[in-house]
């Protein structure tokens, strides 16, 4: 998680709530370097400004349809890696879907999450420094979607509990306080996790980003 001033772009075409996230940003200490109410404007801002992390809203102009998730693809591709948060008044799961098939550094919360200022800013902080943060409201519907074959069912029951808040984005003591355990006991659920998902022994950080989208898209 990055702990210092982020550089962000946000684009949203509701300009109350642009210039909300901006004021909000700016009084915690952070830079926004762009904001901009399209998609086309936000690739422009990315490529140009080049943040830590950009606030995108899955719908904006000119069909506000899936404009701003598009875009947000679109800017990965050109560059690799870049941070995207997305903000959205509804668990659009097609959309959840694409954004996390881009890879990590990337969020999915509801717009009512901003109002939670101490959350929202510390999922910000998640994705700008790597991680992959999923609204709660997400993950349930994520676990309602489940197919019949499951490639979890390997999985204990409490090791099912600590992949979902894993998928959340809470880090190992985040997890070890939601449930009540030790964190060396949490170390060892997610070794096992690992193992039972034939995650190969390539760095902790990529295998926790497999077993968070093995989960997802079980």
């Amino acid at each position: 998680m990055v702990d210092r001033p982020l550089r962000i772009v946000i684009a949203d075409d509701a300009v109350l709530l642009r210039e909300g996230l901006v004021r909000l940003l700016t009084e915690q200490g952070h830079r926004v370097v762009a904001a901009v109410g399209d998609g086309p404007s936000l690739v422009e801002a990315v490529l140009a400004h080049d943040p830590d992390v950009s606030i995108v809203d899955v719908r904006m102009p000119p069909s506000h349809t899936d404009e701003g998730l598009r875009a947000a693809v679109t800017a990965r591709k050109a560059r690799p890696g870049t941070a995207i948060l997305v903000l959205s008044q509804y668990v659009e799961m097609s959309y959840a879907d694409d954004l996390l098939a881009t890879g990590p550094s990337v969020g999915y919360l509801l717009k009512d999450r901003v109002a939670a200022i101490d959350e929202f800013l510390d999922g910000l902080r998640r994705v700008a420094g790597g991680g992959t943060v999923l609204d709660p409201e997400v993950v349930a519907q994520l676990l309602v979607r489940r197919r019949a074959r499951d490639p979890l069912a390997v999985l204990t029951a409490r090791e099912r509990e600590v992949l979902a808040l894993m998928a959340e984005g809470q880090s190992n003591t985040a997890i070890a306080r939601r449930l009540v355990v030790s964190e060396g006991a949490v170390e060892k659920h997610i070794s096992n996790i690992f193992t039972k998902l034939d995650l190969s022994p390539d760095g902790d950080s990529n295998r926790r980003v497999l077993a968070v989208l093995t989960y997802l898209r079980s």
